[in-house]
């Protein structure tokens, strides 16, 4: 490992913190201060002349430095800094010195942030698109006092089809598994709900499951925390 790749990859290991940032995010603006905190901390590493430049801007612009110093130990801290740092003349002359180097180590920060980006949204789409009927699942647990954990696991599985129904690489899987148990409306998994059909040793459902499980550590989280939010 050359010298250039040793300090990139030191400077990605410290900023990994930041970038897992990303799995609390819930709309695309936020995912993308996320995504500039990261490339700050990265040029402070790697290109310290392009940020030292960013950073006296913002001590010497009023406004900038205003902005940040009120928002210092607050929950909008991280957006002031990065918003005042996009507004400085030297923002994207440090994107471009911060890409530079990273093309240099043979690394694509661009494409390394898209990943999860696109895994994040996709993961909030497929969760806001099922929250109805879990919803519906879930309240239909709460008032059934006799139910049992094979209740729950059923309900689980009718969740699971659903958010599958918004993972787009999963649409020969979830078509298998609305074939397997003869589900007539695939938007609609209750509609002459089976609950004999819907057993998960079918060969049909491990791929379904296996694949939302994925779409979810895609998104920064997991199928049990989209069941409990």
């Amino acid at each position: 490992m050359t010298p250039e790749e040793q300090n990139f990859t030191a400077a990605f290991n410290r900023n990994r913190a930041t970038l897992a940032l990303f799995s609390k995010c819930s709309t695309k603006d936020e995912l993308h201060i996320v995504r500039d905190a990261f490339y700050l901390g990265m040029a402070s590493q790697i290109c310290k002349q392009e940020y030292e430049s960013i950073r006296e801007s913002l001590i010497t612009d009023p406004s900038s430095f205003d902005a940040i110093a009120s928002s210092i130990n607050t929950d909008k801290g991280l957006e002031k800094t990065v918003t005042a740092a996009r507004a400085s003349p030297n923002w994207l002359d440090l994107l471009t010195a911060l890409h530079d180097k990273s093309a240099h180590v043979g690394s694509d920060l661009n494409n390394i942030w898209q990943t999860l980006e696109t895994g994040r949204l996709e993961w909030l789409g497929a969760v806001a698109a099922a929250h109805p009927l879990k919803v519906i699942l879930k309240e239909a647990l709460s008032k059934d006092k006799n139910r049992t954990e094979k209740d729950v696991v059923d309900m689980k599985m009718v969740y699971i089809y659903a958010l599958s129904l918004s993972i787009e690489s999963l649409a020969n899987e979830a078509e298998a598994w609305r074939k397997a148990v003869r589900m007539e409306n695939k938007t609609n998994p209750l509609q002459n709900y089976n609950g004999d059909l819907w057993d998960p040793r079918k060969d049909e459902w491990r791929p379904l499951d296996l694949g939302v499980q994925e779409a979810a550590e895609r998104g920064g989280s997991s199928f049990e925390a989209a069941w409990d939010a």
